[in-house]
């Protein structure tokens, strides 16, 4: 999973990035401190990896991974070339979602680009960012496909699908919110074109610690980012940037008794993960053994076989069958033989929709 992290200029996005990664990306008090895409890998926190891993006495421990990469403060009119314009964004078109920070909070030492907070107004302006960048992707394919729609049914199709799109942009419409037909033509090419518009949201509602007992509930710009992301069908999890680079330098123990003392059951990251995962419709399974437990990130819905194709395409291709048992009723029986002797352990074909949690051992033959 690829995550693009976006947002205004000194609204804690760097910042939050380095606590997410600890990649030590440049954070400072003025706009444009990053300038350059900074990314970073963080491992997925699962706890069933590290008791299959002792289970097991797994040689290695594989988590699944996810890739972030923080790009300049966008500001209005990046689009014209404002600021440092819209420069870095085809270094996000290619991720699976958009983490949008919004400054939520309120702090005279640190400047806002606009002058005052107002989480609405900014997320609009970095909307119309996007949409602005999107127009001029599609502009430049649409200038492609007019001179082959000539002579060319099948461009001249696809030319009519960028002008419906142009349109939906020009209505100031993210192409997210765009219905698209059953038209496998038209699928395949808006996912040609990566649109910045077309990929899910998750707003990060940067919040000063205070505001983090009660999860910003109190908090008036948050109750606003809330409403704005219900009605637009996007995730939204408020977190303190400034609190997660604290928390970032601590090992897992004195992170847990830093959290225990805010009254917080989880971490900035972990609520960034359980969002992403909603919104993407994501899952794990497991594999687990001497050589190694591992992690397998998956859509919901995926079938046996697909699902050993993350492994190997060979396992896809010569798919003969799965051995599958829950992560909860392998470890309440103590051992695969166990679970085996309960009769907890079942034989799945191709048919077989894989579980999150779902430990398994795939059967192949090529």
């Amino acid at each position: 999973m690829k995550l693009g992290i976006v947002g205004l200029p000194n609204v804690g996005k760097s910042t939050l990035f380095n606590s997410l990664t600890k990649a030590g990306a440049l954070a400072a008090n003025y706009p444009f401190a990053t300038i350059d895409p900074n990314v970073g890998i963080v491992a997925v926190p699962d706890k069933r990896l590290d008791t299959l891993t002792e289970m097991y006495n797994s040689a290695k421990t594989t988590p699944a991974v996810i890739e972030f990469v923080d790009i300049a403060g966008l500001v209005k009119g990046a689009s014209k070339g404002e600021g440092l314009g819209n420069q870095f964004l085809s270094n996000i078109r290619e991720c699976d979602a958009i983490v949008h920070v919004v400054r939520c909070f309120e702090d005279t030492d640190v400047v806002h680009v606009e002058g005052s907070v107002d989480p609405i107004r900014d997320i609009e302006t970095i909307n119309i960012e996007l949409i602005f960048s999107d127009l001029e992707v599609l502009e430049r394919r649409m200038a492609k496909t007019v001179k082959l729609s000539r002579n060319d049914k099948t461009a001249a199709k696809e030319y009519e699908f960028q002008g419906k799109l142009k349109k939906h942009l020009e209505d100031n419409q993210p192409i997210r919110t765009f219905e698209l037909s059953d038209d496998d033509d038209e699928k395949a090419w808006l996912h040609e074109y990566s649109l910045l518009t077309a990929l899910p949201v998750i707003f990060a509602a940067n919040v000063a610690e205070d505001d983090m007992a009660d999860e910003g509930a109190s908090n008036e710009y948050v109750k606003k980012v809330r409403d704005y992301a219900a009605e637009t069908d996007c995730e939204v999890f408020t977190v303190c940037a400034k609190m997660e680079a604290e928390i970032s330098e601590l090992d897992d123990a004195e992170k847990m008794e830093y959290l225990d003392a805010l009254g917080l059951t989880e971490s900035g990251l972990d609520k960034l993960i359980k969002a992403s995962y909603s919104l993407l419709g994501l899952i794990s399974y497991l594999t687990a053994g001497e050589t190694e437990s591992r992690a397998w990130t998956i859509k919901k819905g995926t079938k046996a076989p697909q699902a050993a194709g993350k492994i190997h395409s060979d396992f896809e291709r010569g798919f003969i069958k799965a051995e599958v048992v829950s992560y909860d009723d392998l470890i309440n029986s103590g051992s695969m033989t166990a679970a085996k002797e309960k009769g907890l352990v079942r034989q799945e074909g191709k048919e077989y929709v894989v579980q999150d949690g779902d430990v398994v051992l795939f059967k192949f033959n090529v």
